[in-house]
């Protein structure tokens, strides 16, 4: 009986530090005004209990609250990063295929963990994760211990390995070397099934596919699955609850992952607007990724604003363009893990100053309409009975895209994870 009260002791400070955090108590949030998802209130306020908010507007009940004031900040939704990859860091550190076949297991769980904290700090209180690029499933278990509170950082939502044709993806080694790792996980025609299966299994919240690759003949993107398959992936998931997101750059891979019911296309660089018009027709939306492509080139020598605009720049610029024409609704999502964890603002900066965007529509995009086009519901604005998840930046995120760059208080679900007075 003494040793296994003993034993009980020693392990009573493990289980307290691995419960989720407790939310704080009843708070009342007075910041200078209140970005609810699609129009900023001046002198709004929020009250938060239990992880949720229980009520929003020009005055709201403090009793048995404590009062948090925010003076000159604007209070908004947790942005909602819709494409990153926590266990990737940016390439001009280390390349894609180094990190891949030469960075230990436990060294990138380390590193997603630093860039999980980031993220929230950031502003971020929710991201889409499409994919650990070697990783296997070491997603599931970073978010489990985000969840019970073991690290900080976003909500998750996961894609864990993803799925390739046998063939088309990296690393590329010699034809000798076999049974090294890839970036995702190959399966082909009936065996999709299993895969789609064992990946939900294994705790995938979304399935992500490679419609296409570089995998031409002179090493061109080129389709990968046939629309037979793509759709089979779509029927498995869906039969499970999950959805599909489709990495898709040429025009036909784009077409086939549409036909097939994906929810999202990933990047889109090679879209046309008859692929864009059959996207608007089906409901699918453009991650676009604008960040990442600007992100390589700058890592291979291009200057922004001194150097001709690259093609490969200009037709991103022109598929936006034609996207945006068609109808196709826009999730904001910069494939942040090609460029620095926690300047996940990068996207919404280039989309306003170099792709038309205003800077009241990428603020709704991060927020409620990221919310809306991943089918989160309980999050993404500011009203009552959704997440506390909130955060509050210095200006007005609706007229300064900037903004969103300036974060100085973070809460997710009722808890403060960055304050002012711990900067």
């Amino acid at each position: 009986m003494r040793r296994l009260l003993l034993l009980l002791a020693l392990l009573a400070p493990l289980a307290a530090r691995t419960q989720p955090p407790a939310p704080s108590p009843a708070l009342v949030l007075r910041p200078a005004a209140v970005f609810d998802g699609e129009a900023t209130h001046a002198g709004w306020q929020v009250r938060v209990e239990g992880g949720r908010i229980v009520a929003v507007g020009p005055s709201v009940e403090a009793a048995g609250a404590r009062v948090v004031d925010l003076p000159g900040l604007t209070l908004l939704p947790g942005m909602i990063e819709g494409h990153g990859h926590l266990f990737l860091h940016p390439y001009n550190e280390t390349p894609w295929a180094d990190q891949v076949l030469r960075e230990p297991l436990a060294y990138r769980t380390a590193r997603a963990v630093v860039h999980a904290e980031r993220t929230l700090r950031a502003g971020v209180t929710t991201l889409r994760d499409l994919g650990t690029e070697g990783a296997a499933y070491a997603d599931a278990g970073l978010k489990r211990a985000i969840d019970e509170g073991v690290v900080p950082g976003p909500r998750l939502v996961i894609a864990s390995k993803a799925l390739v044709a046998t063939g088309s993806y990296g690393p590329v080694l010699s034809p000798e070397a076999t049974g090294t790792p890839l970036g995702a996980e190959a399966a082909d025609g009936e065996a999709l099934t299993r895969v789609v299966r064992d990946q939900i299994g294994h705790g995938a919240d979304v399935v992500k596919v490679y419609a296409d690759y570089r995998w031409g003949p002179a090493g061109q993107a080129a389709p990968t699955y046939t629309l037979d398959e793509l759709r089979r992936i779509v029927e498995v998931a869906a039969s499970a609850g999950r959805p599909v997101v489709a990495h898709a750059s040429t025009a036909e891979g784009m077409r086939r992952a549409t036909l097939a019911g994906v929810q999202t296309i990933e990047h889109g660089d090679g879209g046309t607007p008859e692929v864009f018009a059959l996207m608007a027709a089906r409901g699918v939306a453009l991650c676009p990724t604008v960040a990442a492509g600007a992100a390589i080139l700058a890592y291979g020598g291009y200057r922004a604003g001194v150097d001709p605009l690259p093609e490969r720049l200009r037709q991103k610029r022109a598929s936006v363009a034609a996207a945006r024409a068609a109808g196709v609704e826009i999730v904001v999502g910069g494939d942040v893990g090609v460029f620095a964890h926690g300047e996940n603002a990068r996207e919404a900066e280039l989309l306003v100053f170099d792709y038309g965007f205003t800077a009241i529509e990428v603020a709704r995009g991060v927020t409620s309409g990221n919310a809306r086009l991943l089918a989160l519901p309980d999050r993404g604005r500011v009203a009552s009975g959704l997440l506390a998840d909130l955060i509050a930046v210095d200006g007005d995120p609706a007229r300064d895209v900037t903004a969103l760059r300036r974060v100085r208080w973070v809460m997710k679900g009722g808890t403060v994870f960055l304050a002012p007075d711990a900067r």
